[in-house]
């Protein structure tokens, strides 16, 4: 072979696997204009085909695990995905994947595969938030973008990302802060990076463990044990604790006032609760911030920055592997 024949030799295109579950990406309505629709009404080949610029990307082989709104994901079938994921992220012919995921619960599914993914190959998460068949759709273009951050060697390493309207997130920290808007994904800490038309660019990396530096395994779980998360406000009783505990919750976050602030009048409740062995979490409904580490005590675990939904998912996976309340307080620390 010559050099110059060499030279000519195309490039080979790298292999992305695209996973989908629904969400409004995959929704379909009647009315381009109404905001009535059903999620995960369209397979996952009819993304692709939406998108046929992909096909100057990648090569992009589609897999179909749910079509559901992701408000219905159970936590056994986020563990299923995760699961599938790092099947997915085994095989030597799958240098990416992609998920296409409803915007409800996608910062959920981001956080437990950032924490469970025993890969460094780009997992990079999307949406929408307009359904396909509305006008303005905007999966299409969070579709291309993702594939773009997810065939990209700069997106290796970097743990669970989530791409949309233009913007590279981490799955540890990046949250849904608005109802509509295109742009309804942030974090405190603003985005990882962004995407150009050349691909991904980054400006910071996640500082904590994530993937292979974790100690939790996606495909050592067998189940999620039990945790709930009962919302504070102004006069609430202990009764949603009581039922949630009645319905065999092992640990309950109190997603409290500031930093997690817990009403006294509940305190007695609280005491009895872990008496019956109730983990009890404090976290904050504020939406950001870290809590102060004068908020533990012996009675109450204490989150750190993770939002309640985040910490409900940590300390499920802490579950898994101690009954130390040292042990389990260190987990909010370390991730």
């Amino acid at each position: 072979m010559t050099a110059a024949s060499a030279h000519a030799r195309p490039r080979r295109l790298p292999r992305i696997a695209l996973l989908a579950t629904g969400g409004t990406i995959a929704g379909a309505g009647p009315d381009s204009t109404a905001a009535a629709y059903v999620a995960g009404a369209l397979r996952g080949q009819a993304l692709l085909q939406a998108v046929p610029q992909l096909a100057q990307l990648a090569q992009v082989q589609v897999h179909e695990l749910f079509a559901l709104d992701s408000a219905d994901i159970s936590d056994a079938q986020r563990l299923q995905l995760a699961q599938r994921v790092a099947a997915l992220a085994r095989q030597g012919d799958v240098d990416g994947i992609v998920i296409t995921h409803g915007t409800d619960t996608l910062e959920e599914s981001a956080y437990l595969l950032h924490l469970t993914l025993k890969t460094a190959k780009p997992v990079v998460l999307t949406g929408a938030m307009r359904a396909a068949t509305a006008l303005g759709a905007d999966g299409p273009l969070n579709l291309y973008q993702a594939v773009q951050v997810a065939a990209s060697a700069r997106a290796a390493g970097q743990g669970a990302l989530v791409v949309m309207n233009g913007a590279i997130w981490s799955g540890r920290d990046v949250a849904k802060r608005d109802a509509a808007q295109v742009q309804a994904l942030q974090s405190p800490y603003g985005p990882l990076g962004l995407v150009a038309d050349d691909g991904p660019r980054f400006y910071r990396a996640p500082c904590r463990p994530h993937t292979l530096a974790s100690e939790f395994d996606a495909d050592a779980l067998h189940a999620l044990p039990a945790v709930a998360v009962a919302a504070s406000y102004g006069g609430m009783s202990a009764a949603a604790w009581q039922a949630l505990a009645a319905e065999g919750a092992r640990a309950i976050v109190h997603a409290g006032f500031g930093i997690g602030t817990v009403p006294q009048a509940l305190q007695a409740q609280a005491r009895r609760l872990r008496a019956q062995g109730v983990w009890l979490v404090r976290a904050s409904r504020a939406g950001s911030g870290a809590l102060p580490a004068s908020a533990r005590s012996p009675l109450w675990l204490c989150a750190d920055d993770q939002t309640p939904a985040q910490a409900r998912l940590l300390m499920a996976l802490g579950l898994t592997r101690t009954q130390d309340a040292a042990a389990l307080q260190a987990l909010f620390e370390r991730y």
